[in-house]
């Protein structure tokens, strides 16, 4: 139902979309650069902090937002947004101590490049460069032993997708991208183009 009713909005608007000059999308990622980080800043406190471990981590992903005009029929130029969050619980000799959360927010100006372009599919890279703010909040179970923590801090960030490959009608399209950044390793969305 959902897929017949995306074809007739795709059809209907086909004709003005192979001129499309707009496009957005929206997609989710995994392994992000927000993800990495975490890692090896939980692996440096488990490290230097005798009896610090973390477990039952939560991660919610790269949840993006992007938006591109095309000058063009092989460059456009937009912007991209992503949200990411984790949180997991601290741990002193086993026993839960209290609990760590962290959210992503960031903002990347952006530039596509349109490999391959046909009617109902193409072949694309895409790269972004901005920044992200890092919210960390430690809450503890017992401030008498450990001090809460709650810090925001602003970050450079990127994304780099190596090769993206949608398909769909003219206007409404699928996608899967791989790269490295905020974005993910691996991403899957849906984009209009109008």
């Amino acid at each position: 139902m959902i897929g017949a009713a995306i074809f007739l909005c795709g059809s209907s608007v086909g004709a003005s979309a192979q001129n499309a000059r707009h496009e957005i999308a929206v997609s989710y990622g995994t392994l992000s650069n927000s993800t990495w980080i975490d890692v090896f800043e939980d692996a440096n406190i488990a490290s230097t902090v005798q009896g610090i471990k973390f477990s039952d981590s939560k991660e919610i992903g790269s949840i993006s937002a992007e938006y591109f005009y095309h000058i063009n029929p092989l460059l456009g130029l937009g912007a991209i947004g992503s949200f990411g969050a984790s949180s997991q619980d601290i741990l002193s000799n086993q026993t839960k101590i209290g609990k760590m959360r962290h959210k992503f927010f960031t903002v990347m100006p952006a530039m596509k490049f349109n490999w391959l372009r046909r009617s109902q599919w193409g072949l694309y890279s895409k790269i972004g460069l901005g920044g992200t703010l890092r919210s960390e909040k430690d809450k503890f179970n017992d401030t008498s032993i450990y001090k809460d923590y709650d810090n925001n801090m602003f970050h450079f960030n990127w994304q780099v997708t190596f090769i993206g490959i949608e398909a769909g009608s003219e206007s409404v399209r699928g996608f899967i991208e791989t790269g490295v950044g905020e974005q993910g390793a691996f991403l899957v969305g849906v984009r209009y183009k109008f």
